[in-house]
């Protein structure tokens, strides 16, 4: 089974798949592929320079992620000429892990593939299962706070900038909500695994 994990920012996404890939899964990620294609040197890197400006490279020559995070998401179209550049790269690279991991692995593993803009990004035909991991809105914006020190209104705003989480829950097969604490989510992603596991 190949199954996409997505939700909102600040819902728990990657908790989820971390619990996923302790249990056994195949687990990639978008977040990890996007770093992985804006290394120090790579074609990527000097896109973004080249639209952005060099402000937004570090000394080390790396992406100064916060500061380039922060100007996209208060300015739509700079998002969208950055997810021009990112997305064909981020895509064709998730298509190789899953290729490979396909090549290796028996049908009663899951793969699993976390995106935060899985339906934005048109990756919704590519899986067998979707999961959309969702919270309130309070509980996006205090999780903001704790692990990113965003102000209420920055974390609103990002919040904002993003796909409904409503209307993402109308496309999944399953939705994880994630406003509880973690062994309440544990005991969710076990039900949920246990059926991803069984070969059909």
């Amino acid at each position: 089974m190949l199954i996409g994990i997505t939700g909102g920012i600040g819902t728990g996404k990657s908790t989820v798949a971390e619990m996923f890939r302790r249990r056994g899964a195949i687990v990639f990620s978008a977040d990890e592929a996007a770093r992985e294609i804006v290394a120090p040197g790579s074609p990527a890197l000097q896109e973004i320079a080249e639209r952005f400006g060099a402000q937004y490279i570090l000394p080390d020559g790396g992406l100064d992620r916060s500061r380039l995070g922060a100007y996209v998401f208060a300015v739509p179209e700079a998002r969208r000429d950055l997810e021009a550049i990112m997305h064909p790269r981020i895509l064709q690279r998730l298509r190789e892990q899953i290729d490979e991991a396909r090549a290796h692995c028996g049908p009663e593993t899951p793969i699993m593939v976390e995106a935060p803009l899985l339906f934005e990004a048109g990756m919704a035909a590519w899986f067998d299962r979707i999961v959309v991991v969702t919270a309130t809105e309070a509980t996006q914006v205090r999780r903001l706070y704790n692990r990113n020190g965003l102000d209420g209104d920055e974390a609103r705003r990002r919040i904002a900038a993003q796909m409904p989480l409503a209307e993402k829950e109308t496309l999944a097969d399953i939705v994880v909500r994630n406003d509880g604490t973690l062994d309440e989510l544990e005991r969710v992603v076990d039900r949920v695994f246990v059926a991803f596991s069984t070969p059909k």
